[in-house]
């Protein structure tokens, strides 16, 4: 975890690196000290707005996803769970409720407990990571994880057999592969988005850097 954070390191956006300019050149002339105190105050304020909104952003898109995938599972259980399934898409698609012990699509069903602890660990992951975060991109992709992740913990929780045992609720069924549901779809998206900033080179905390 903490090799974790070190990956995102001190932030240093562009609109620091400007700022600091601007008070190196403010302390050489009269009255420098003055100035260039309030410069580096104007800047730090600027960062701590600028992180709280990327928070702001990460958790806003975390309570999405999870309110999507929650209410999802609770109206399949409801209105679709030990019934026919429903075909959406002719034979392409088909809502079929299931309960699923294992990972994402249906894998690994014979390590519930170990899903159950590396979702949980994912989750302080990303809050302990979130007070580095100043890239709006990185803060909706580190969301839609979060989402999904405490999606599918819910369902370990709470769901039978028993707690950190309980099977995952899934219900969307492409043809020819396995069947999901809307956390698995969240923390898929947030994985394909990391690594696409990852090719760009766009670092959580804000900068850009060019192998």
């Amino acid at each position: 975890m903490a090799e974790a954070e070190r990956t995102i390191g001190t932030p240093d956006t562009p609109d620091d690196n400007g700022e600091q300019t601007a008070a190196a050149g403010a302390s050489a002339r009269p009255g420098a000290s003055d100035e260039s105190g309030t410069v580096a105050q104007e800047a730090s304020a600027r960062r701590r707005t600028g992180r709280g909104r990327r928070i702001a952003v990460l958790f806003a898109v975390a309570a999405f996803a999870y309110a999507l995938d929650l209410i999802s599972k609770m109206l399949v259980v409801a209105k679709l769970e030990h019934h026919e399934p429903i075909q959406v898409v002719g034979d392409l698609l088909e809502l079929h409720a299931i309960r699923n012990p294992g990972a994402a699509f249906g894998f690994g069903a014979a390590f519930t407990i170990i899903f159950t602890l590396i979702a949980a660990a994912v989750i302080v992951v990303i809050i302990r990571l979130a007070r580095k975060l100043y890239s709006f991109p990185w803060a909706v992709a580190l969301g839609l994880l979060l989402g999904g992740a405490l999606g599918n913990l819910t369902d370990r929780i709470f769901r039978a057999p028993g707690i950190f045992e309980g099977e995952v609720v899934d219900f969307i069924a492409p043809k020819g592969f396995a069947v999901f549901n809307l956390a698995d779809s969240a923390i898929v998206c947030g994985g394909i988005l990391i690594v696409l900033l990852s090719f760009r080179g766009l670092d959580p905390d804000g900068t850009v850097h060019k192998d």
